[in-house]
């Protein structure tokens, strides 16, 4: 009787989970991005005062529920030394989000090279990708305009794939609602082909 109680409550209650990777170059954004996500998606949720948010060496993650699903997140840190470890993670992972600081010009090149060896791995073919051109709140930043030229260059090492670039500010949290509605839609699309963990388990 246990087992068919636990079965019903799991099928009513229980939500499918899905990995997404926030990645990109140090003082991109990631950490404050993910923040402003909990903060817009989770009740009560006052999130981190940005003048308090550091580098990320290894990792952080965080989770929010929309749309009938769970949305865990790994915040990777973007150091060169550190982007080596992203691969370990892309097997496992749903979507990727790659944050673009575009108020820094000069490290541009040094963002577009990070991703495409991201996307060059076998293990993310397929996978849902949004670029966020963050910092749009600064004066002198980059527009999309401006953004999506650079890595739309990368066209075939991207592939067939759900791919957007949207402007965000993590810091205001202007386009964190319009970037998560795109991924959940993109993540749940894709879902045949890279389904949530334990979607059989009864």
């Amino acid at each position: 009787m246990f087992t068919l109680f636990y079965g019903l409550y799991k099928y009513l209650f229980k939500k499918d989970e899905f990995f997404v990777l926030i990645l990109g170059l140090d003082n991109a954004g990631k950490t404050t991005y993910l923040e402003a996500a909990k903060t817009k998606f989770t009740r009560g949720y006052k999130g981190l005062n940005p003048s308090k948010i550091t580098t990320t060496v290894g990792q952080n993650v965080g989770a929010i529920t929309y749309a009938g699903i769970k949305l865990s997140f790994w915040d990777l840190g973007g150091q060169e030394e550190l982007q080596p470890l992203w691969e370990k993670y892309y097997a496992e992972c749903h979507a990727v989000i790659y944050m673009v600081d575009s108020a820094d010009r000069e490290r541009m090149t040094e963002s577009k090279e990070a991703f495409d060896r991201m996307i060059c791995s076998d293990n993310l073919s397929g996978i849902p990708l949004l670029v966020l051109a963050n910092k749009q709140d600064l004066q002198d930043c980059m527009g999309v305009r401006e953004v999506k030229p650079i890595f739309n260059q990368s066209a075939e090492l991207i592939g067939r794939r759900d791919c957007m670039v949207m402007p965000v500010s993590a810091l205001t949290g202007a386009g964190v609602d319009e970037g998560i509605d795109w991924l959940v839609e993109c993540i749940k699309r894709n879902s045949d082909i890279r389904p949530p963990p334990n979607h059989n388990d009864t």
